[in-house]
């Protein structure tokens, strides 16, 4: 859940509500982390049961075949903030979210990308400038490089940057934050049609979404109830442990592998709520679902565990924990399909078909 500080924390950062009050700034704070954090590398094979070892999804992204496409420039779009935006060059981007890096890089456009933001994880990106400051835009470091474009998105911030960047005359293209499985196709072909690569959007969002369809195969069907699963999202570092609600943007995911969103099946309609013994009870998840670095952050399931409540949910007494590398678990992108998979495989441990 972005959003900004991120997500780091991929994820989170996204589709969080503005609350007031102390809890509003925690779970800000919180959800910015979440879309825009790194991912992490699978050493461990997880046992049946605990399955809190680290689930990496591959860290190097699969750009369309063929010939980098070509931008048809300029093309005037319109912005999530209600802009209109001509860009006349695409030669030198700087996407400001690894979600839409993610994108940017797999349509073929990767060697005309000059920066990152500190979301995007993947190794393609590994070596580019960061020009984010705990995950806030740095004006002046985006306008060293010199963009021909700068792709935002709904928790880009501080806005104060993003105004200073426009009134250098660059192009400044904000897009909303995809929350579902159904945002992929449309999330590509709106950042295709900014770079002025239309055709290559049409055919990363076929392949992205054929995929999708096949990775749904997989899902078990009968044989047991849907397994109820509960994101949460912690930095322990920061005491920051919140359970997820409808609007963490885990939902789509959670469901399309075939398990319950707990949060949201307990009544959380938000985004984020504290974690609470009562809250925990409530939801009474099988499975707990957590970003890589989250688990980490606390000690691992052993130190997950530890955290009031956890240990007494059938999740805790079974010890299954799914655990999903940050810079993607949210992103709803080209790799969103092996998360699911992942996510498959995970909730659905030793269970039947």
């Amino acid at each position: 859940m972005q959003q900004r500080q991120a997500l780091d924390a991929p994820l989170a950062m996204s589709r969080f509500s503005r609350l007031t009050g102390a809890l509003a700034a925690l779970l800000a704070v919180a959800v910015a982390l979440m879309t825009l954090s790194g991912c992490g590398k699978d050493d461990e094979k997880p046992s049946v049961k605990e399955t809190g070892a680290r689930h990496a999804v591959a860290d190097r992204l699969e750009p369309l075949a063929g010939k980098p496409p070509e931008p048809r420039l300029p093309v005037t779009v319109r912005s999530a903030d209600g802009r209109d935006v001509t860009v006349r060059s695409a030669d030198r981007i700087v996407p400001l979210s690894g979600s839409v890096s993610e994108i940017v890089f797999s349509l073929g456009l990767g060697d005309r990308v000059v920066a990152r933001d500190i979301s995007a994880t993947f190794a393609e990106a590994s070596k580019l400038p960061v020009v984010t400051r705990a995950h806030d835009v740095s004006a002046e470091s985006v306008l060293s490089l010199k963009p021909g474009v700068v792709l935002a998105d709904t928790r880009t911030g501080p806005g104060e940057a993003l105004d200073q960047i426009r009134a250098a005359g660059v192009p400044v293209v904000v897009l909303d934050v995809p929350a579902q499985l159904s945002d992929v196709g449309p999330h590509i072909e709106r950042i295709a049609a900014a770079l002025g690569v239309r055709d290559a959007g049409a055919a990363l969002r076929k392949r992205s979404e054929e995929r999708l369809e096949r990775a749904k195969r997989d899902i078990p069907r009968g044989g047991r109830d849907k397994p109820r699963v509960a994101f949460l999202y912690m930095r322990g570092s920061a005491s920051v442990y919140l359970l997820g609600g409808a609007r963490s943007g885990a939902s789509s995911l959670i469901e399309a592998a075939g398990g319950v969103d707990a949060g949201k099946e307990s009544g959380l309609t938000k985004d984020f709520t504290p974690i609470t013994t009562e809250a925990l009870a409530k939801a009474a998840p099988d499975v707990i679902l957590v970003m890589s670095k989250g688990l980490e952050s606390v000690g691992g399931v052993d130190g997950l565990l530890k955290i009031p409540g956890v240990a007494e949910t059938p999740a805790g007494l079974d010890r299954r924990v799914a655990s999903v590398d940050d810079g993607v678990l949210l992103n709803y992108g080209p790799r969103t399909d092996a998360v699911l998979r992942s996510l498959v495989e995970q909730i659905h441990r030793g269970g039947g078909r």
